[in-house]
């Protein structure tokens, strides 16, 4: 690319950045309400109502850390070495697709997974891109703590109550920064499963086990004589706290005595041969894994899986820890891109063949992408200026690129996305109204989602 051309795209870059950051402003200025902030019809359109999509559900494959989109989904083979890295780059099963060498079985199956190569933001910094990623809002002072409710905590406000049987939003294994309720409360946080998947034995969830000699019969007892207490305690409590935990207690209370939950959480039951599919800890070298701070997150995946087969509406799962500052590419061969490439590929082909795929959106994707220029160690550094992700499933026709970033992908070059388009794109899938206004805990009036448009490319 010329000098010149490179020039205009850097300035069409910052002036997309400065209307998204206008809008955000603006959003904030006029008291978010609905009417004025101006959301297209599109997108007004698109979030139907919660009961015509009962069945959609959203599987987020959280890619903690930044991937590099120019070695996994955005490669550069005519870029220079210093920009392009170590990898080659292969052709998908749709012409004129071309991946990462290092992702032959996403590439075998592009036709039903599709990319977007435009995405950017402004913050460079790990739990605040995360908060912008999972919430649509800048993060506050302190990025590890949620001032605006996730996109599961929004999920499970406004659809919880379609399956009481069993948690609308769970995090596998745990929270990460972006993913709590926030002023939505205790009652709309994730449900953790805490045990993880992705260690050698056993699996199973803490939260289902009742304590040594304690029956379902003692536990119901118990229950009814502390709701007793409870009733004298909500009569003075004048905050609303009370009927948050009341909500929470109903959910957990529900887990614990129907074997729905208990079931859908039972990865023990899945065959073999599919666990297999997705991918063991010794399936990869343990020794390359550790090194590389690569868990084996790959039965996470399958357990995401279960869970939306069962009903649950949003699964988040950490996919973390992608941040290759050092020995990068050494990171990516030995463990990362194998274990996703084989995992990812095992889930989509899974819920396809299941007739799961058209209800469920998966999206992978982490707070930001790595720097155009590989560094002096032989990695990639943060860079939030243009990223990509990966979406199958529910709207997504498979076997697209939407947006495309510049020869060096260093700044969109066409179609630039902002991570508010990907929440609507949620939202609107799963029925949830992002015009919806809730109270923070100052009693100031929030809108779910600033700004955002569903990605209407794709379908």
């Amino acid at each position: 690319m010329s000098a010149s051309s490179h020039s205009v795209g850097c300035s069409e870059f910052r002036q997309t950045l400065k209307q998204s950051r206008r809008s955000f402003l603006k959003a904030g200025a006029i008291g978010f309400t609905g009417a004025g902030l101006g959301l297209s019809d599109v997108l007004r359109a698109n979030a139907s109502s919660a009961a015509a999509n009962k069945e959609h559900s959203v599987i987020i494959l959280w890619m903690r850390g930044g991937p590099a989109h120019q070695d996994m989904w955005d490669p550069k083979p005519l870029a220079p070495v210093e920009y392009r890295g170590e990898f080659g780059v292969m052709d998908t099963n749709v012409p004129g697709i071309q991946l990462s060498d290092m992702l032959p079985m996403c590439a075998r199956i592009q036709d039903k997974w599709s990319i977007l190569r435009s995405l950017f933001h402004h913050d460079a910094g790990h739990s605040a891109a995360d908060q912008i990623c999972f919430t649509g809002y800048n993060s506050g002072p302190s990025p590890d703590e949620n001032l605006f409710p996730s996109c599961g905590s929004i999920a499970a406000k406004q659809l919880q109550h379609l399956t009481p049987e069993l948690p609308a939003y769970v995090m596998i294994p745990k929270m990460v920064p972006g993913t709590d309720s926030a002023y939505l409360g205790v009652a709309y946080k994730p449900f953790e499963t805490l045990a993880d998947p992705a260690k050698e034995g056993p699996f199973s969830v803490p939260n289902f086990a009742f304590a040594d000699g304690v029956t379902l019969d003692r536990f119901s007892d118990r229950r009814t004589l502390l709701h007793g207490f409870d009733q004298l305690r909500k009569e003075v409590d004048l905050s609303g706290k009370m009927e948050a935990m009341d909500r929470f207690e109903q959910q957990a209370w529900g887990l614990l005595s129907t074997d729905k939950a208990r079931q859908a959480f039972d990865l023990e039951a899945e065959p073999h041969a599919i666990r297999e599919r997705y991918g063991f800890m010794p399936a990869f070298d343990p020794g390359a894994s550790n090194r590389c701070g690569a868990p084996a997150w790959s039965q996470r995946m399958l357990l995401a899986r279960r869970l939306v087969e069962a009903g649950v509406r949003v699964v988040t799962v950490d996919l973390r820890w992608w941040d290759t500052h050092v020995k990068g590419f050494e990171s990516l061969r030995l463990g990362f891109l194998p274990r996703f490439d084989r995992a990812y590929s095992a889930l989509i082909e899974d819920l396809d063949q299941r007739g799961l795929l058209k209800n469920t959106l998966v999206v992978a994707w982490g707070e930001f992408g790595r720097t155009p220029r590989v560094n002096n160690d032989a990695g990639r550094d943060h860079y939030p200026n243009v990223f990509s992700a990966a979406l199958a499933g529910g709207p997504i026709q498979g076997g697209r690129v939407v947006g495309e970033s510049d020869a060096k992908a260093a700044f969109p070059k066409a179609n630039p996305k902002p991570p508010q388009d990907v929440l609507a794109t949620i939202y609107a899938h799963l029925g949830v109204d992002p015009t919806q206004v809730y109270l923070n805990r100052a009693g100031r009036p929030n809108i779910v989602l600033p700004f955002g448009n569903p990605l209407h490319e794709f379908s």
